[in-house]
């Protein structure tokens, strides 16, 4: 029995599906946060020290945490 969303896809074609698209836009987030990041003036350095911490160790949950919630801590140069 086959889904209707997925089609004949088999598991191989639905991993390679995800990587295509999840590889770029993990790399695209990642970049975003991190020039976002040393743009940004913080009040404390520890801050900005947590936050590339958390973006370097964990690139895709890490870098959209920082857009939605990181950057409201700091100001804009």
């Amino acid at each position: 029995m086959t889904s209707l969303f997925l089609g004949n896809l088999g598991l191989t074609e639905i991993f390679v599906i995800l990587f295509i698209v999840l590889i770029p836009l993990t790399i695209g987030f990642w970049i975003i946060a991190i020039l976002d990041l040393v743009k940004r003036q913080f009040v404390s350095k520890a801050a900005k020290v947590i936050w590339a911490i958390v973006i370097l160790l964990l690139p895709f949950l890490g870098s959209i945490l920082y857009l939605l919630i990181g950057r409201k801590g700091g100001d804009r140069n």
